[in-house]
């Protein structure tokens, strides 16, 4: 997209590969964290450590999945011009409230995901 659309759009094709490119970098450090606590026979307690890991990640994947990056709707920015588009501030209030609905409802998703495969994993790990 290369329109800013109030709580639909608010990055564009190059703010999307940078919060994949980080999801997927968080995802990996996930896996390597868990690879290490099983692998070296830490107390499975520590697999809840994973969250966080985990959290980045799902939050780089759905601000990609959505086109909406939640720290720009939090702050009322937008950034499209990687997508041709332009970047600035919002200043229309409807707008912005808008915005900050949908980075609520980004960190939400991305948090239960997270919280899910976290228990998975302790639940997994437990079992080994």
């Amino acid at each position: 997209m290369s329109e800013y659309r109030p709580g639909v759009c608010n990055i564009g094709r190059d703010e999307r590969r940078k919060r994949r490119t980080l999801g997927a970098v968080s995802f990996l450090g996930a896996a390597a964290y868990v690879g290490v606590v099983l692998g070296t026979g830490r107390p499975a307690g520590l697999l809840l450590g994973s969250f966080p890991l985990l959290f980045g990640g799902f939050m780089g994947v759905v601000q990609d999945r959505m086109g909406f990056c939640a720290g720009f709707g939090a702050l009322a920015r937008y950034d499209l011009s990687g997508s041709g588009g332009d970047s600035g501030s919002v200043a229309d209030a409807e707008a912005v409230k808008r915005d900050r609905i949908k980075a609520f409802q980004v960190v939400a998703v991305a948090a239960a995901a997270a919280v899910v495969t976290t228990m998975v994993v302790y639940g997994v790990g437990s079992a080994l």
